[in-house]
């Protein structure tokens, strides 16, 4: 015991062995039980919101805050584990107050402690969305709800990041706050100039939220995208294409251009062109016509919009429109209403004896 005693009280680099063991204990406490303080912490924060419990679980929560809070304790235990040990005398390093290591170290504990706890209100603005979702469920405008929740929700976010900014600028590195927002104002035209983009993606997101040309989740067609909204946020909107690619567009771009917003279609149209052969007579083709225009309209799947015309004279085929529209927005129900009707439209013409053209030449010779 004795000998261990001794070897504690020696001292290397001007610390005793003992303030060396305190140190890595501390830093081994940290790794151990910061998992477990961030879910106490949690639980305890959860208390706070726990009329909201219907929209969301406490695991949920934990989830959210586990890696903010569990960075926070982690900084907290290194700070009491090199509150044990200073720097040797001989090192000669100068005050926290004046420009060198001990400053740059302490300044970036402080960056790094504070970026931690911004990160934990970010997080907790995530919670609050999700919160907003949830009970959005419940409501019958939800599109509109879940298109106002991203602007809200990033509108806290940069509040909160401007904040920690100007604190960190003011609590680490001394800047004057009011100063520099004055300085800020001056330079406000530069700075508008320069962020011209980002300004004119910002005024478009506002034009989308206000007119509502499309909510998340409609079909629309931007250009030559084609896909479902899935995001609306300050900067652009994301859509997800039939591809299932996902695709970023500018907010500017999307009420720029001309879009076509499919959701907003009562029916999907079909428009194609049968062609009969030549030898097809007059009274062959009108009973043809006929009787698709009577398929068309008595179909329960179809509007009155229909339409069917002997076109125009082809250079292989006597050609005739068939026009309808589904009263169906679903791509699958589409498919199968107009197959059907292709079949009937293939009886048709099989039942007036007549026959589908393909591509063909015809060569006469002439005898001299």
């Amino acid at each position: 015991m004795d000998e261990l005693t001794s070897i504690a009280e020696q001292s290397w680099y001007d610390n005793y062995i003992w303030q060396y063991g305190i140190f890595i204990l501390f830093i081994i406490a940290g790794l151990i039980f910061k998992r477990f303080f961030s879910r106490i912490i949690s639980f305890f924060l959860f208390k706070f919101f726990r009329k909201y419990r219907e929209y969301i679980a406490a695991d949920a929560f934990y989830k959210l805050l586990r890696k903010p809070l569990m960075q926070t304790f982690m900084l907290i235990f290194i700070y009491l584990a090199f509150m044990q040990i200073s720097f040797p005398e001989k090192w000669d390093i100068a005050p926290q107050e004046e420009f060198g290591v001990n400053m740059v170290l302490i300044r970036i504990y402080s960056v790094l402690l504070i970026s931690s706890i911004i990160w934990i209100f970010l997080r907790l603005t995530d919670f609050m969305s999700l919160i907003m979702k949830k009970r959005a469920e419940k409501h019958d405008n939800i599109h509109s709800i879940n298109q106002l929740i991203p602007f809200i929700t990033d509108g806290i976010k940069i509040i909160i990041g401007i904040f920690g900014l100007f604190f960190i600028l003011g609590s680490v590195f001394n800047v004057n706050v009011a100063t520099l927002i004055a300085g800020l104002g001056i330079g406000g035209l530069a700075l508008a100039l320069a962020a011209k983009e980002s300004l004119e993606n910002l005024m478009g997101s506002f034009t989308i939220f206000l007119d509502k040309p499309f909510v998340v989740g409609d079909f629309v067609q931007v250009g030559g995208v084609l896909g479902v909204v899935e995001k609306i946020g300050f900067r652009s909107t994301r859509l997800r294409t039939l591809e299932k690619s996902y695709v970023t567009l500018p907010n500017k771009k999307m009420v720029d251009q001309e879009l076509d917003n499919l959701s907003l279609r009562t029916s999907r149209r079909a428009m194609y062109t049968i062609g009969v052969t030549y030898s097809t007579t007059k009274e062959q083709i009108q009973a043809i016509i006929k009787d698709i225009q009577e398929l068309i309209d008595n179909h329960p799947e179809t509007s009155d919009d229909g339409m069917v015309r002997f076109s125009e004279f082809g250079s292989s085929s006597l050609d005739i429109m068939v026009l309808f529209f589904v009263n169906t927005m679903n791509w699958g129900t589409f498919l199968s209403v107009k197959q059907e009707i292709n079949f009937k439209i293939m009886e048709i013409v099989k039942k007036h004896k007549a026959e589908f053209a393909f591509p063909s030449t015809s060569v006469y010779i002439e005898k001299e």
